[in-house]
Order: structure tokens, then C-alpha cells, then sequence
């Protein structure tokens, strides 16, 4: 690490929170590095910061030193928020007071994977575009309902910076060093790392329905999407049906032969994994989640959750507490 901020030198700031995923981290810090090296001389500077004691550990057990959260903006030009595991965790307040006060100071703020959360909790999002990952998008339009994030990979917008996490951030630092240096040098940086494909910003964060069910039959992708878009109020077989354009016996087979499961199955399967997100990220009670999930009552939604999760939502809860 580069120790002090020469002229024309930018200055990022990480805060990985305990938890927090090491490739994303990694895949932010490391462009960095590899910009200073093929240049010959120091463009970036950056530096940890640490919740509490000298040091966080990483989902992966791997541990990362740093110092105390900073007290003004100093030199720093940009600092990206990292954080994994589950939202309950992530409400910090000294963190969430340092991003306030740092982006009032004229600092550029970022979050990476779940990091937007508490971009979000410290009211820097309003107004602006952003993605996370899309595991926590449901918790965040829960805690937040005014807020829409969106299912990209990364969102440049003005002095917020957003990823989903992953591999992601190897496309955002790109775009963020071709904004400085240029195209040709950042190809050379993201060349460094094997990167061969640069995603755009709008690329999707998970893979297409065709990929994730292994069907590519038109009629039954755009009555996944539906079923994916309306956990909350489920539309009955007839409606689907009809939506599609086809009979019901019609959607009966589809189901039947290319995914060898039922609609109604597969539509509780949805809404019961969609559930058990909310039990673990989100601070709504269980009846709330139920209502959530498209069911009419908590009694029927304990039942089916018990019949397929083994457990109870109320049980759900406190294990991961």
C-alpha cells in the first residue's frame, strides 16, 4: 500500500464489514494495485477501515487489518462499503454515521454485494440508481419501500457507486479506471487479471431462466418470469393459463414433461424460498412475511413451510438470530 496521497493520486477507503466476501473484495482492491504497476507509478492509493479492534475477518475465515473508521474526509476521494451474510448484521452505526458524514464532506460512496444496504440505512440512495446483490433485493424494498434497486451489475450514478458483489466489481473498477485513464489502459489492467469479457453495467447478476431450468420452450420461460414477479399475489392456474394463452391442461403438461414438477408446486416452491430470505434478512413478522408470500393465513404458511423446510418459520427465525 502506497502511504502517502501524492498529488494526482486517488484515494479509496474500504469498510468490510465482519463477514464480508473476499472475491468481492479482492476483485476491487486487486484493479487498483495492477493500475499502479502498469503505470509505474502510484494513480491510487487505499486504505482499510476497520469497525472495532486492528483487523476483520471475511466469510471465508480470511482476515483483512485496517485502521479506525475515518473521522473527516482527509484525502479520501471514494470509499465502497462491503458487506456479507445477512442484513440483521449490517446495521452499524458508526458506519452508517461515518458514510453520512463523508458523503456530506464531498466524498464519492460506494457499496459492494451488500453494502447499497447500508447506503440505503444512511439515506444516500434517494433519488439515485443503484443495484445490490440479488439475494438482499427483497429485504432492502422491504426495510426501504420508497427505494427500487435494480438488477444490474454494477450502477455508476454521479457519486454513488453500487455493485452486486461476486466477480462484479472486476467490470465496475474497470469502468471506473477507463473514466480516468482511459479504455486502452484499463483493457490492460483487466488484461492483467485474465478478464477477457467485460460486462456492461445492465448485464444481469444471475444467469437467464433458459440457464437456470435448462428449458428454452418460449410459452413456459415467460410463465417462470410471471410466477418470479408475482410471489406476493400468485395468480391461480386459470389465470396463468390465460396469461400465456394457453389452456390450463396446457400448462398442467408443460410443467409435467419439462420440468417434471406441477405448477402449483413449483409456484409454492418459489413463494416458500422467497419466505424463508425474508425470515432471515428482513425485520417483518411472521405474519407479515406469510402475507408477503401470497398466503391468506400464517397457520396454512407454517404448514407448508414445515412441509418443506423441515422446520417452522418461527424456528427459521431464531436459528439464524
Amino acid at each position: 500500500m502506497i502511504l502517502e496521497t501524492a498529488p494526482g493520486v486517488q484515494h479509496f477507503g474500504f469498510i468490510p464489514l465482519p463477514g464480508f466476501a473476499l472475491m468481492s473484495y479482492a476483485a476491487a482492491v486487486e484493479p487498483l494495485r495492477a493500475a499502479n504497476r502498469l503505470a509505474g507509478r502510484p494513480l491510487y492509493r487505499w486504505t482499510n477501515y476497520i469497525i472495532s479492534g486492528e483487523e476483520t475477518v471475511s466469510s471465508s475465515g480470511a482476515s483483512v487489518r485496517g485502521e479506525r473508521l475515518p473521522a473527516d474526509k482527509g484525502s479520501l476521494h471514494t470509499v465502497f462499503v462491503s458487506a456479507g451474510g445477512e442484513p440483521k448484521d449490517w446495521m452499524v452505526r458508526p458506519v452508517i454515521n461515518c458514510l453520512r458524514r463523508l458523503a456530506r464532506q464531498g466524498v464519492r460512496i460506494g457499496g459492494i454485494a451488500g453494502g447499497p444496504y447500508l447506503m440505503a440505512a444512511a439515506g444516500l440512495l434517494a433519488e439515485r440508481r443503484f443495484t445490490i446483490h440479488w439475494e438482499h433485493v427483497e429485504a432492502l424494498i422491504e426495510a426501504f419501500p420508497t427505494l427500487k434497486p435494480e438488477r444490474s451489475r454494477f450502477i455508476l450514478d454521479r457519486d454513488r457507486l453500487t455493485c452486486g458483489g461476486g466477480v462484479a466489481p472486476l467490470d465496475m473498477m474497470h469502468a471506473l479506471i477507463t473514466e480516468r485513464m482511459g479504455g486502452a489502459f484499463a483493457r490492460r489492467v483487466s488484461d492483467w487479471f485474465l478478464h477477457t469479457h467485460i460486462d456492461m453495467p445492465s448485464a444481469p447478476q444471475r444467469a437467464s431462466l433458459a440457464e437456470r431450468y435448462g428449458v428454452h420452450h418460449p410459452v413456459l420461460l415467460a410463465i417462470l418470469e410471471k410466477m418470479e414477479t408475482t410471489l406476493s399475489a400468485p395468480l391461480d392456474r386459470v389465470a396463468m393459463a390465460s396469461f400465456a394463452g394457453i389452456s390450463p391442461r396446457h400448462l398442467d403438461r408443460l410443467f409435467q414433461t419439462r420440468l417434471e414438477t406441477s405448477f402449483l408446486h413449483h409456484y409454492r416452491h418459489l413463494r416458500l424460498g422467497h419466505a424463508r430470505n425474508l425470515l432471515r434478512q428482513s425485520a417483518l413478522s411472521v405474519t407479515e412475511i406469510a402475507f408477503a408470500c401470497g398466503f391468506a393465513s400464517s397457520s396454512h404458511f407454517a404448514r407448508c413451510y414445515r412441509g418443506q423446510f423441515g422446520t417452522t418459520p418461527t424456528a427459521e427465525r431464531l436459528r439464524v438470530a
